[in-house]
Parts: C-alpha cells; structure tokens; sequence
C-alpha cells in the first residue's frame, strides 16, 4: 500500500510544475500538501476529493430561522388567501393589472423558474433514431442570503437602519420599518436554494438518467471550495442519486479564491474588473426608474435616517433577499410593478457592463471553461497553461475524465454569463439604454441567470443529416448523408439558436448545431477572449457601452 501512496505523492509534486511559468498560480495542493505529508498516511484522500475539510468555504454567516406562522401578513385586504409554497409572494403590488410575478423580475434575486419566454426558436423533440449521448451542465448555485463581500449593499443598509432605531419615525407604506429588524445571513444557502438544487437534480435524472453507466463506476463531478457551491452540488447529487449518491459520483472540488485557476470561477484570477463601471450605470439608471419611489419613501421617513437614492435601490433588493430567506418581505409592497420592472432591468445592465458583451473581461472570464467543454467534447485532457484552466487538474484523466458522458459542474451567475459570452453568443449582445428599459432586449437575466440557472450542452447523434427545416419536414426530417452529430444549447430548460449568434451553424429550426461546424467556429472564440491582455494588461476601460464585443478595444 505504502507505494501506492508514494506514488500518488510524486504524482502531485510533479504536477505543480505544470502550471503557467510566466504567471504562477498555485495548483489545488500548493498550499497545504507536503512530502511528509502524503508518506506519513496511508488513509488520506487528495484535497480536491475531500470535501469535509473545510478551507476556502468563505463567510457561512446563517440567518435567523423562519418564522412565517408569526411574520406572514397574509391574508392581505381585498386578496384571496392563498397559501404559501413555500414563500409567500402573493402580496398585491400596485400597477400589476395583469397579476404578474415580481418574484421573476428580480434578475439573478429570482428563485430559479424556467425561462417561459425562450430564445427566439422553437422546441423540436430528439426524432426517432437519434440520441443524446453526452451533456455537459453547468449549474448555477441555489438561492442564497447576501453577500458579504464587494460592497454588501444589502446588509450597509440593514445596519444604518439599525443603528438609528429609535431616531426616526416611519408611516405610510413604510409604517413596518418601525419595529423592522436585519435577520439575515450571509453567503450561504437559504432553505428553498436547498430544494432548487434537489429539484435540479431529480429533473435531470429523469432526462440525463441513461447516461450514467450505472456499472459500478463512478463519475466525477466538480464544484468550488465554497460553502454555498459544495451543499449546492451535494443537494443536486442527492436528488440525481438519491442520498447514497457517494456511491455514484465522487465530487472534486477546486480552491475558489484569488490567485487559483478555476475556471468555475473565472474573475477570481483576472486582475482587471468592470464593476465600477457597471455599478456607475446602475446608479444612472436607478435616479431614473426610481425617483418617484423615492420621493414616496422619504415622505414616509421622519427624524434622523439619512435615506439616499442608493438606499431606495437597495431595499428592493431586500424584498429578494428576506423573502427566500425569512419567507416574506414588507419591502417588496414598497414599490411598484413598474418599478419592480426596472429593478430588473437595472440588473440586466449591471451584468451586462460588468461580465457581459459591455464588459472588456467578459469573454476572458468564461473562456477557460469554453475550452474545458470543447476538451470534454473531443475526448482529450488540456496539457497546456491557457486562461483559468487548472493544469494540475485538466491534464489528468482521474480529476478531469475524458470518456465520461454525464459532466456535471457547478458555478455562479456572473461566471455563466461569461461562459456564454465566450462561446460567441452575440445574440444577448445589445445595448442596453439608461434612459428607459429596451422592451424587446434579449439579455433579461431573470430568464438568463435566476438562482439556479442551469447551462445543458447536449451533444445528438443522429444515423443521417436532420433537415435544418424541421417544422417543413415533417416525419421525414432526415435528409441523405451520413451519421451526424449535433451540439444542443439549453440553457433553463429553453434552447438556445446557435445559428442566431455563430453563422457557421446555420438557420435551424431547431437551433442546433453541427458538430464539427460547432467546434470549429469555438477555435475563433478562443482567439477573440484576448485572455492574457483582458485580465492582465494596462488599457483605457472607458464608459459604459464603449465596449460591445466583450473584450477590450484596442487603439
């Protein structure tokens, strides 16, 4: 047993020196694996299968427990009652004539619903004879309380209305803030972001089930260090599996921190960052949607709170925040439904400007990830240092299986929306005004990024080439040729038209893709990420909507 591990240890010694010699990121080990270390146990699994230790979880701060038998204002006046499933959202909002759900315009605040628009294409079933024979998922974490790091606007507004307690009068609309308390956690998962992911899973077994080899063997599944990111991948395993899913998959977890490589978290290592400029756009845009709310909100306000534009913006984001973690939230009826669209259309900007096309980082960010899935797709591991990729990991086919049909990732929005940036989705590329919200955008993130937004990439082989006019084809939807394969975007359950964005793929009515057609247009998308200049290079930022490619101008 004992050469076993010493191997093992040459093994992981050696692979430290695979990482980029011109900019050294530390591996997974590099910080808490020595020599003595591995030869002195025979029981100790790699870091990076271990997901009891503990390190690089981030702030687990857990909120105060529910208490909707007590806190629930419903029934409201005039309502029906209608019980809670389990949040209650059912509290009249002004303006909503059309009885509308606000709690799927709160962008990436929403709890996860499938998109109900889609893309812009039809959905067409696998025809008779074809299979899905490989999917590649990225997923989205759970609804989860705030964050603590960035600027934690949310939990800044909860302490300045806490610590004047007692100097201020609130009436009207506002009556509730007089014996309001912050409740809230932070970071990690809220109860119904625990169910989102079980749901998750048992909804992709049901489709995805059959390529699990159920052979005895296991997949390898991949989630980051963080608290909210392992319980998120836990609870998904759970509900694909069932509770014994250990004996099914083997979850790796990758260091999420500054300075790793982790392409399931993209921005951690990318020096250069838009959100400045991001946030300046969404202040813009706030003094515009949401004067009238508040003007209605200092009116309501009497004694010694200093209440800004700023705050007025971030109570809305309350009303996400207490309802998935407390159930209920008097902020929410603060504000109208014209207003609640506008908060969602200021997130859409945000993300936009920050990791989306307006953002000089937005395909460096995800373009290591695109490389991973074009590896996974090709059957190959990646042997050099290129963007966030983890060499240590991606050059190994026990971390990184090559042959394996079920992949199953776990991520965060702003990373995801990277992702399908640098996969040259050019079709969520516009501008967006900040004078008023552009109705027929295709960039809503509350149907891109909701919590627990999920990416399946399927991969179809089909015996002969399938008609790009399916609705025209009828039964007879193959056409002469020989056995194809097809790439099949799906992204919350809606698919996404390849054609639209990537010309190479073609007009389809079913917006697939062919394979090779596919991986040779993701060979330019590689060159476009610009990754090194992106994230490490000295260049001008300039203002919102100066950038549309989602990479930096170049003067």
């Amino acid at each position: 047993m004992l050469w076993v591990v010493v191997e093992l240890c040459l093994y992981l010694l050696n692979a430290l020196n695979a990482l980029n010699p011109n900019r050294h990121v530390e591996g997974p080990f590099d910080r808490h694996v020595k020599h003595h270390d591995c030869v002195s146990s025979t029981s100790k699994v790699p870091d990076y299968f271990d997901t009891t230790i503990g390190w690089y979880a981030g702030p687990t701060k857990t909120g105060a427990a529910p208490w909707l038998a007590q806190t629930n204002a419903a029934p409201f006046a005039g309502v029906s009652y209608i019980p809670n499933t389990p949040l209650e959202t059912q509290m009249p909002i002004a303006g909503n004539v059309h009885n509308h759900n606000i709690f799927q315009r709160l962008a990436n605040l929403s709890p996860y619903f499938p998109n109900p628009r889609g893309f812009g294409v039809l959905e067409y079933p696998i025809p008779f004879g074809s299979n899905v024979t490989w999917l590649n998922m990225v997923h989205r974490h759970g609804s989860r309380y705030p964050e603590i790091s960035g600027r934690a606007s949310e939990r800044t507004l909860g302490k300045k209305i806490m610590d004047a307690m007692g100097k201020f009068r609130a009436s009207g609309a506002m009556k509730f803030l007089n014996s309001w308390q912050f409740l809230l956690g932070a970071e990690i998962l809220v109860p119904i972001g625990k169910q989102e992911l079980f749901n998750s899973g048992t909804l992709h077994y049901y489709h995805y089930g059959h390529l699990f080899p159920n052979n005895g063997s296991k997949i390898i599944a991949r989630s980051t260090t963080q608290r909210r990111m392992l319980e998120s991948a836990e609870y998904f395993l759970s509900g694909f599996f069932g509770l014994g899913w250990t004996q099914n998959a083997t979850l790796e977890l990758v260091i999420e921190s500054a300075e790793f490589n982790n392409t399931m978290a993209g921005y951690k290592l990318c020096r250069n960052s838009n959100w400045e400029v991001a946030y300046e756009a969404v202040l813009q845009w706030a003094g515009v949607y949401l004067k009238d709310a508040h003007n209605r909100i200092t009116g309501d306000l009497e004694g010694d709170l200093d209440w800004t534009i700023e705050d007025t913006y971030n109570a809305q984001a309350l009303c996400a925040y207490e309802t998935i973690g407390l159930g209920f939230s008097h902020w929410c009826g603060v504000f109208t439904y014209e207003e609640w669209e506008g908060f969602e259309y200021s997130l859409d900007v945000g993300f936009s400007a920050g990791v989306g096309f307006q953002s000089p980082v937005g395909r460096a960010i995800g373009i290591g990830y695109v490389q991973e899935v074009l590896a996974r797709m090709q059957h190959h591991v990646i042997t050099s240092p290129s963007a966030a990729i983890n060499l240590t990991l991606d050059n190994n086919t026990s971390t990184f299986p090559t042959w394996q049909s079920l992949n199953l990732d776990f991520s965060h929005d702003a990373n995801i929306i990277s992702i399908l940036v640098a996969f040259g989705l050019t079709q969520f590329s516009g501008l967006l005004p900040l004078t008023h919200i552009k109705k027929d955008r295709e960039f809503v993130l509350s149907y891109l990024e909701p919590f627990a937004g999920r990416l399946d990439i399927e991969v179809i082989q089909a015996p002969a080439p399938l008609s790009p006019k399916r609705e025209r084809a009828g039964t007879g939807v193959y056409e002469k040729g020989e056995a194809t394969s097809y790439v099949h975007f799906l992204l919350n359950q809606r698919t996404i038209p390849l054609g639209t964005s990537l010309k190479e793929c073609g007009e389809r009515d079913d917006g697939w893709c062919e394979m090779g057609a596919f991986l040779e247009v993701q060979q330019k998308q590689i060159e476009l990420a610009d990754f090194d200049y992106a994230c490490f290079g000295e260049y001008e930022k300039g203002g919102y909507g100066d950038v549309m490619d989602g990479r930096p101008v170049r003067r």
